[in-house]
């Protein structure tokens, strides 16, 4: 009797792979977090033993993690396509496509800025290239296909405006933050002034972008109250625009001197300071108003969700926006300030990697998502 081949069905491979049904976009937040954290790390303004080597570590998580998301996300796509479409279709769902991009490029970052301490300077340009150009890619296609889907497809109802909003346009935020490492190994010229106004151009695209989205999203909590308690942690990401246009205007007046003509450079510098000093007082502020509603949602009964990495990236990029500051203007209480927060941001990432890796192995954060529950009747 002859044995026919075996046809594997996209239904079959979906049995083999069950537990990547529920992976979705969200867990790029993961590897962004745990990539801040050596980036961060290695750009503060003091100088603490044993810190390079930590941070060095953290970027090897954080290189095993993308591999490992980048992986299961893969699979996800290959066996559940029905659920992946579904994800591309779900307003609540679709703008962590973003998070892919902020993911390839804060690892491509953290090479440069630690990895080349283990791999070396050729092979960490290398490295960052790749997922830099991918990353960018990736982050202005989301930039603009999301914010197409949720106007075509999505439609909102009013009043239903969220920060997860801001995470497909904050994408080339990322990319103006992290292009200046790529600036001086341009040829000088042509290639170095290009590079430095593109990165200039996707600043002022996230930029406009977020002050479009803020109104709504301000408006969303004053209207209709606090966000389900499931989503509390996500005001945190209001933090990730603010945090990194600071430090990307102050990355790039670092770069500026080599890359475009002195009438510039001068101009670029202040810049830096102009609006990073006015836009880190924003953040601050919307820092304790965030951290007031999480600390209301924790007494409400908020539990542990994939949204808790939302506490670490953000503060990262504001860690590295105080650094930024504390170079430029020389202010120690910028100094402290970055100290400051990369202890929250550690704390914080100690946190949401000892919970998901809990609920890894409970298996609770890859199973069906339940509905968010509802904020209380609380008012105080």
């Amino acid at each position: 009797m002859a044995i026919l081949p075996r046809v594997l069905t996209p239904y079959s491979t979906a049995l083999r792979f069950p537990s990547l049904r529920y992976l979705g976009p969200n867990w790029y937040a993961a590897v962004m977090g745990t990539s801040i954290v050596a980036s961060a790390g290695a750009a503060l303004p003091v100088h603490i033993p044993g810190l390079r080597t930590a941070c060095v570590l953290v970027w090897m998580l954080a290189a095993v993690l993308l591999v490992a998301v980048l992986a299961g996300r893969t699979g996800h796509w290959i066996a559940h396509r029905d659920q992946a479409r579904a994800h591309l279709l779900d307003p609540a769902v679709a703008p962590f496509y973003g998070c892919l991009s902020m993911a390839l490029l804060a690892v491509g970052g953290s090479t440069m800025v630690v990895g080349g301490d283990v791999v070396g300077h050729r092979a960490a340009l290398a490295v960052d290239v790749v997922l830099y150009t991918a990353g960018t890619a990736v982050g202005l296609v989301a930039a603009v296909a999301i914010p197409y889907l949720m106007v075509v497809r999505h439609r909102p109802a009013p009043g239903t405006a969220s920060p997860v909003w801001l995470l497909p346009v904050v994408a080339p935020m990322v990319s103006a933050a992290l292009g200046p490492l790529l600036v001086p190994e341009l040829p000088a010229g042509q290639w170095r002034e290009a590079m430095l106004l593109a990165c200039y151009a996707m600043f002022g695209l996230s930029l406009l972008a977020t002050l479009v989205m803020l109104p709504l999203i301000f408006a969303r909590l004053v209207h209709h109250g606090p966000l389900p308690l499931a989503l509390a942690p996500t005001l945190f990401l209001v933090l990730g625009p603010l945090g990194q246009s600071t430090t990307a205007v102050n990355q790039l007046a670092d770069v500026a001197p080599g890359a475009i003509r002195a009438p510039y450079v001068s101009a670029l510098g202040a810049f830096a300071v102009l609006y990073g000093v006015p836009v880190m007082g924003f953040a601050l502020l919307w820092l304790a108003l965030a951290a007031a509603m999480v600390v209301r949602a924790a007494r409400d009964g908020m539990t542990f969700g994939m949204t808790w990495w939302g506490f670490t990236f953000p503060v990262g990029t504001c860690v590295t926006g105080a650094a930024g500051l504390a170079r430029h203007t020389g202010l120690t209480a910028f100094t402290w300030l970055a100290v400051a927060l990369y202890v929250l941001l550690v704390a914080a990432w100690a946190t949401a990697g000892l919970r998901t890796v809990r609920g890894l192995f409970s298996g609770a954060l890859l199973a069906a998502p339940q509905a968010p529950r509802p904020v209380t009747a609380r008012t105080t």
